[in-house]
C-alpha cells in the first residue's frame, strides 16, 4: 500500500523514513516507548510500541531496549530520545526514577553508537512534552510570551518556553516555597499519600502556581500528568490569576517532541 509520502512493507508495520516522518522515543522508570510520528499533525502513525524498562535499568540494558524498538520499526532515520533527568551538552547530570549510573553518561555516544552511528537527539522528558504541547496541544494560538508545562505525577515536571523557544532543564518542581520543594507540596503522588480532595490539593497547586507568577510572568500554564484527565474537576477551583489549560497530548506528547528536536536538530 502506498501513497505520495511513504511506502508500507509487506514485513513491517511501519513506513521508510520521509520528510513528514520522525521517530521518537520516551524513556521512562516503568516503559520505554516508541513510535513513528507524522511531524505535520503530531500524529502517531499507526501504533505505539511499549517494552517494560529492564532492571536494573542501567544505560547499556536501555540501550538495547531502544534498539529493540527501533528494529521493531524498522525504521532506518534519526531518533529522538527523551530520558527523565537533566541533559546537559548531551550528557545525563541527574537521574530520577532510573539508575543511577546514568550520571555523567554520553547520551549520544550510547545511543548512536548502539543504533549503528545514526543521529539521535536526546533531551528531558518534560522538555519534549513541552515542545509538543507547544506545537500541537494546548499551546497553540499562545506563542506570545512565557508557557509553562507542568506535569504532575510523582514529582512535578517543566518545560518552559518563551516564544515557542524551549528554556531547557529548569526543574522548577525543585523550587523552594517556604522551605519546601514544590513537588512535595502538590505532586499527584503527594495528593494520593495524604488522601486529599481535588479540592484541597487544588489550594496546594494553586499556592505553586502563584510562586511561579511571581517569578517568570508566564501568560499560560499547561497542566499535564495523569491527573490532567480529571483537568475539569479541579482547574477551576484553582485561585492563581494566569489562565491554565489541560494538556491535550497526554501520554503521546514524550514521543512526539522527541520526533520534533532530532527532526530540527536541536541540541540540549
Amino acid at each position: 500500500m502506498t501513497d505520495a509520502r511513504f511506502t508500507v512493507l509487506a514485513s513491517d508495520r511501519s513506513p521508510s523514513p520521509s520528510s513528514d516522518l520522525g521517530f521518537g522515543i520516551d524513556i521512562g522508570g516503568s516503559g520505554v516507548k516508541g513510535a513513528i510520528v507524522d511531524l505535520r499533525t503530531g500524529q502517531f502513525v499507526g501504533e505505539r510500541h511499549r517494552i517494560a524498562t529492564p532492571q536494573p535499568a542501567t544505560p547499556a540494558a536501555v540501550a538495547d531496549t531502544v534498539a529493540e524498538i527501533v528494529e521493531h520499526f524498522g525504521w532506518t532515520g534519526p531518533v529522538g530520545l527523551t530520558v527523565p533527568g537533566v541533559v546537559r551538552q548531551q550528557i545525563m547530570r541527574s537521574a530520577a526514577n532510573i539508575d543511577e549510573s546514568w550520571k555523567g553518561t554520553d547520551l549520544y555516544a550510547l545511543f548512536s553508537d548502539r543504533l549503528g552511528g545514526r543521529r539521535v537527539t536526546v533531551l528531558n522528558d518534560a522538555d519534549a512534552a513541552g515542545i509538543a504541547e507547544y506545537r500541537f496541544g494546548s499551546g497553540v494560538g499562545d506563542a506570545e510570551g512565557t508557557v509553562i508545562l507542568l506535569t504532575f505525577g510523582t514529582g512535578i515536571g517543566s518545560a518552559l518556553l518563551y516564544n515557542g523557544t524551549l528554556v531547557p532543564n529548569t526543574e522548577l518542581g525543585h523550587l523552594e516555597i517556604d522551605g519546601k520543594e514544590a513537588e512535595h507540596r502538590a505532586s499527584a503522588k503527594v495528593r494520593e499519600d495524604h488522601g486529599w480532595s481535588l479540592e484541597k490539593w487544588s489550594k496546594k497547586v494553586s499556592k505553586v502556581l502563584r510562586h511561579y507568577e511571581a517569578i517568570f510572568s508566564p501568560t499560560l500554564f499547561i497542566a499535564g500528568g495523569g491527573i490532567s484527565r480529571k483537568a475539569d474537576q479541579w482547574i477551576p477551583l484553582l485561585t492563581n490569576q494566569t489562565p491554565v489549560v489541560a494538556a491535550e497530548l497526554r501520554n503521546t506528547a514524550g514521543i512526539v517532541g522527541a520526533a520534533i528536536a532530532v527532526d530540527e536538530g536541536l541540541s540540549f
